[in-house]
């Protein structure tokens, strides 16, 4: 019977032709099948793929975790393992290595791989305020992974149980496109965070509580801490508190200026807009459900 190749990988794109060509080239070393699945971009970015040997599939875009969960259950990968990579990242030469090593020996027992990701602003390396390590779930064995539904900082999910290891080698968020598309991006990211606030409240759709379930001890911590704590305290308040602790008790300030301009911006003035959203929402819709779902679809592109 003929082995089956190591590594597939996955990339999201939308308007990418920016980073597309770094992303695919960081990867090449270590996959034998690389999937582009496209949100039906209007820039380069189908050109740029095609021309690096690439297939791409279209499909429209919903959510994040559901455009990738949608990949994993129609690209019929056939490799023993999928990594998950954004198009905004890339690999470290370093993590081609141990990567390598890795699949050079028997490992039955393991189902998945977590990577430190290093995030980059502005061209500086964000290593305070609780940003480093980021370890993130990317390479899992083909059939046990599936990826959260949520409308914001959904994670990799495997059965409660698997075994696991931590790689020391990185990945690295770098996003070039600047300063405007940040804001803008982030303030589609608020309108739906602004949208788990108030499902955690008025309960608008059934929650995918995967990684509470599962194994994974510092995305667990994290997001009991922001449903069972965070969400509970008044807002614009706790937007404040949160800047504090990160940025002072979290060393924060070590970053340099334009670790300050990060986490403010990333620490305060979206966390604010967030609540500022959530408010305005309720403030209209006086805690109907019906009304909340309409004003999300209508002023916020989300339909539940």
């Amino acid at each position: 019977m003929q082995n089956l190749p190591e590594l597939s990988v996955i990339i999201l794109t939308f308007n990418e032709e920016i980073h597309l060509e770094r992303c695919v080239l960081s990867v090449q070393p270590i996959a034998q099948k690389i999937y582009i699945v496209d949100s039906f971009s209007s820039d380069r970015t189908v050109e740029i793929a095609n021309n690096l040997g690439l297939q791409v599939i279209q499909h429209p875009f919903k959510s994040q975790a559901e455009q990738f969960q949608w990949g994993l259950d129609n690209l019929n990968i056939q490799t023993t393992w999928i990594m998950r990579i954004d198009a905004d990242e890339y690999l470290e030469n370093k993590l081609h290595k141990e990567v390598q090593n890795f699949f050079e020996q028997a490992h039955d027992e393991i189902d998945g791989i977590y990577i430190k990701r290093k995030v980059f602003f502005e061209g500086q390396w964000i290593r305070h305020g609780g940003f480093y390590p980021h370890i993130l779930l990317r390479i899992w064995r083909s059939g046990k992974g599936r990826i959260e539904q949520r409308w914001m900082d959904e994670h990799t999910v495997l059965p409660s149980g698997a075994k696991t290891i931590l790689f020391n080698e990185h990945l690295v968020d770098d996003n070039l496109k600047g300063i405007t598309y940040w804001v803008n991006k982030h303030n589609q990211y608020a309108s739906r965070e602004a949208t788990i606030l108030l499902n955690n409240k008025y309960g608008l759709f059934e929650k995918d509580d995967g990684i509470i379930i599962n194994d994974d001890p510092q995305i667990k911590r994290k997001r009991i801490l922001k449903e069972q704590f965070y969400s509970k305290l008044p807002p614009v308040l706790r937007a404040i508190l949160y800047f504090i602790f990160r940025y002072f008790v979290m060393f924060g300030f070590l970053d340099g200026a334009k670790g300050f301009l990060y986490h403010f911006m990333q620490g305060l003035w979206y966390r604010l807009l967030v609540d500022i959203k959530t408010m305005e929402i309720e403030k209209y819709c006086n805690g109907d459900v019906k009304m909340i779902k309409q004003i999300l679809r209508k002023e916020h592109g989300i339909v539940l």
